[in-house]
């Protein structure tokens, strides 16, 4: 039986009780950052909920990370304390659960009309990789600049194909952007020149933010990739092509993709994805041992993925 929640949520809502992304907002009139989760058209303050002692788990508890102003310390803290949380706003925030329902004092300050909040960037981005999606992406991407015929490298049926991005730029979704300046060579010219960008793109494409991370030097198997991936986020991969074009051999891009970098507010993580999970692409040839995971491991959800690392 699906859980109903206490709030009014329309049918139509994109943020159901089974879903509860995570941001980070402010009262428009003002005030401090806040860690909250999206329900309904409502936005639910957790530091109000720890400041009540509602999270008692053995994670939670004791922690301070819902009073931080971004979701850094939340996901770095790992999956026990993600499903922890989960499962404890599922409870709390259900029609069969009267500990805020009924606390009427408590509402006011917990539960936030989203029309009244301003949303902000959900982590400090430390780290930004870029990867191919998917074989289509990547046999685009390879039409568009070397021609049909000619779309795919020899390594990236072997290998993920990917290349660091830049952090600062990254934004959350709504802010301006300007279009970039930089070299570019057209079709006919001897030499380059510097000019506006005329073939200015953008690529729908899945973030992820990566949680617990780990230590220099160390590696993370296939088999534990998934307990560190806190939740995706939709991003915008703006692309100033000619500039791309002119500039990505040998090094790979940089001017052309780095400019701007478009982020959903609300990271929706794996739990409520997991219902989605379906059979990726069987892989051909079969990669090399340490990239191959375990039948239904790794799905089609995270073959997607850039990867937004947040610590």
């Amino acid at each position: 039986m699906v859980s109903t929640s206490f709030l009014d949520v329309s049918n139509t809502s994109h943020f159901s009780l089974q879903n509860l992304p995570y941001g980070v907002f402010a009262h428009s009139s003002g005030g401090t950052r806040q860690i909250g989760v999206a329900l309904g058209s409502n936005v639910i303050d957790l530091a109000a909920l720890s400041k009540a002692g509602l999270f008692p788990g053995a994670h939670l508890q004791q922690s301070q990370c819902f009073s931080k102003e971004t979701l850094n310390t939340f996901m770095s803290m790992g999956r026990g304390a993600w499903t922890e949380a989960r499962n404890t706003l599922t409870r709390l925030l259900s029609d069969s659960e009267g500990v805020l329902r009924d606390n009427e004092q408590l509402r006011k300050k917990a539960i936030v009309p989203m029309a009244d909040v301003t949303l902000y960037m959900p982590a400090n981005i430390g780290d930004y990789t870029d990867f191919y999606a998917s074989k289509e992406h990547a046999s685009n991407c390879g039409t568009m600049f070397r021609g049909k015929g000619n779309e795919l490298n020899a390594n990236w049926v072997h290998m993920p194909i990917a290349y660091h991005g830049r952090s600062s730029s990254v934004v959350v979704s709504g802010t301006p952007v300007h279009r970039p300046r930089g070299q570019i060579k057209p079709d006919g010219a001897s030499v380059p020149e510097c000019s506006p960008c005329q073939t200015l793109d953008f690529e729908l494409e899945m973030a992820a933010f990566i949680g617990p991370g780990n230590e220099l030097g160390s590696a993370i198997s296939t088999a534990e990739a998934s307990d560190h991936l806190f939740g995706m986020v939709l991003m915008n991969d703006w692309s100033a092509r000619d500039i791309q074009k002119w500039e990505t051999v040998p090094l790979g891009p940089f001017t052309g993709k780095n400019w701007a970098t478009s982020i959903s507010p609300w990271v929706v993580t794996m739990d409520a994805l997991e219902p989605f999970r379906c059979a990726a692409p069987v892989q051909d040839p079969s990669v090399l041992e340490y990239l191959q995971e375990g039948i239904g491991q790794w799905t089609r959800w995270l073959l997607i993925t850039p990867i937004l690392a947040a610590i």
